[in-house]
């Protein structure tokens, strides 16, 4: 692998749940963290929740208290499950890698999620 490849997308009803993946094996930099993001046509891609490589999480906002990322760092995977889901999250979900000193990221191609109402 040479990007991020990301999995899990698919259709589902408000209220619903879905597990995403993001193998990031392939990978040769140093990660120092690993994020997921979202984008719809027409907006600007929106950051959704971090965790660094030393087990710090964050999340947006919008998606706190409803999904959880996790990781595990020996094989460079990361996580994102979400719960209570809304039609506000349909988007397409984009898994980056990166790390700081220097700069870097590497983006996959993302996956579908669609939530109906």
């Amino acid at each position: 692998q040479v990007q991020p490849v990301e999995s899990g997308g698919g259709l589902v009803q408000a209220g619903g749940s879905l597990r995403l993946s993001c193998a990031a094996s392939g990978i040769i930099f140093n990660i120092n963290g690993m994020s997921w993001y979202r984008q719809t046509p027409g907006k600007e891609r929106e950051w959704v929740a971090t965790i660094t490589s030393g087990g710090t999480a964050m999340y947006a906002d919008s998606v706190k208290g409803r999904f959880t990322i996790s990781g595990e760092n020996a094989k460079n995977t990361v996580f994102l499950q979400m719960s209570s889901l809304k039609p506000e999250d349909t988007a397409v979900y984009y898994c980056k890698a990166w790390s700081n000193a220097p700069p870097r990221a590497s983006w996959g191609q993302g996956t579908q999620v669609t939530v109906s109402s």
